[in-house]
């Protein structure tokens, strides 16, 4: 569609934009800047103009020689996102989840330094955190984001521990740079994260990682409890069990509406 088709009222860079973030949508790894160009049908100025722009504003980065789309864009339909697809398969063993444990469960996504919030089960008792879809934290300081970075290649990890928190959240007990890769190569080992009171005060959590059907890391689930009703040995052993039974659940369900023909969103 153009401006002649439309009017005077057709914003074409606008237009633009958004069949550069359409581009990204069937893609299994990162575009190049020629890929995209050929894909839009836009000189490969125009294109690098519109990538660049999008990088600025957080819903494109570089990556792997190449360019690919953030959780950010979530932010652009979560409504929808959250009612359909994915993310309603996911919500439901959250539930189950919540219902077995007693405790509160996420999905969040990294995005730059944080991690955003993408799906919750929220149970009464859990006040010392105010949480909601779309909150963003350090990703540093939380089960989740420490999954999430983990899974990241060397060079990426890089990139995205350089940045500046979005999230207004100081986390209570910050680590060094030094402890966080230790972390992070335990992450690895076990394939699961668990902090105690690092981001809140009360507050412990266990995390693994989301994967689509080639095995890549898209999303992170958590199970996050009340310090003095639950020690960090149940956690452990009681919850962290239930929590990877629901992550390969979700992960099944997730490459499954993957390779439908109507799934579109993509991992991000």
């Amino acid at each position: 569609m153009s401006r002649n088709e439309v009017g005077p009222d057709f914003v074409e860079a606008v237009a633009r934009g958004v069949e550069v973030l359409r581009s990204f949508g069937d893609s299994k790894r990162p575009l190049t800047l020629r890929e995209v160009a050929t894909s839009t049908g836009l000189a490969r100025a125009t294109a690098r103009r519109v990538i660049l722009t999008l990088e600025h504003l957080g819903y494109v980065r570089s990556e792997e020689g190449g360019y690919t789309v953030t959780p950010r864009v979530l932010e652009l339909g979560m409504a929808h996102v959250l009612r359909s697809g994915v993310w309603a398969a996911a919500r439901a063993h959250l539930a189950d989840l919540v219902k077995t444990t007693n405790q509160a469960a996420s999905i969040a996504q990294l995005d730059g330094a944080d991690i955003i919030y993408v799906a919750r089960v929220e149970i009464p008792k859990m006040v010392a955190l105010s949480v909601d879809v779309g909150t963003r934290l350090p990703s540093e300081s939380t089960a989740l984001g420490k999954v999430l970075l983990a899974s990241l290649s060397p060079e990426h990890l890089e990139t995205t521990l350089a940045l500046a928190p979005r999230s207004p959240v100081i986390p209570h007990h910050p680590i060094d740079r030094r402890m966080l890769e230790e972390q992070l190569r335990e992450i690895r080992a076990q394939g699961w994260a668990a902090t105690d009171e690092e981001i809140h005060p009360g507050v412990r959590s266990v995390a693994a990682p989301l994967r689509d059907g080639e095995g890549r890391v898209f999303a992170a689930i958590n199970i996050a409890a009340i310090s003095s009703e639950l020690s960090h040995r149940q956690l452990i052993d009681e919850c962290l069990p239930l929590l990877l039974r629901t992550a390969s659940q979700i992960s099944t369900d997730y490459a499954q509406l993957a390779a439908a023909p109507q799934f579109t969103v993509s991992p991000g």
